[in-house]
């Protein structure tokens, strides 16, 4: 039962990643197209960066606690990633450089839903080979 939990867990907090990587997404291309003006789109970017990284964090450290080791060991580079780029000051948007960095920012943004595509597509075949391990 606890390993059904740690899957579930596992799940809402990736696709809870995905959902905010997403959002920030839909901003960034709004702006490009100028739905959107960019002090309202870095000021609800910057809303969801934090939670972001503490979802990450969160994350890393389910897998580490219930020692699946695979995951976490492909989750910890974004982790520092983050965790560098919080202790460098460059984790929010600016309101005057985001027209500049527009670009950049959405194949940040691309590489890391792609990358957390990857690791629930991971996510999901531990889970298969879990489930088909219990049942032989």
């Amino acid at each position: 039962m606890a390993e059904v939990l740690y899957w579930i867990s596992t799940f809402a907090l990736i696709l809870t990643l995905l959902c905010i990587l997403g959002y920030q997404l839909l901003l960034l291309v709004d702006l490009e197209f100028d739905y959107i003006n960019p002090y309202d789109s870095t000021s609800r970017i910057n809303k969801v960066v934090v939670p972001e990284f503490i979802v990450q964090g969160i994350l890393c450290f389910v897998n580490l606690i219930a020692g699946h080791w695979f995951i976490f060991f492909l989750s910890l580079p974004s982790l520092y990633y983050n965790v560098r780029s919080y202790s460098r000051r460059e984790h929010l948007a600016d309101v005057t450089e985001i027209y500049n960095k527009l670009n950049s920012e959405k194949k940040k943004l691309l590489f890391k839903v792609a990358y957390l595509v990857a690791v629930f597509v991971i996510a999901v075949v531990s889970l298969v080979w879990t489930l088909t391990d219990d049942v032989n």
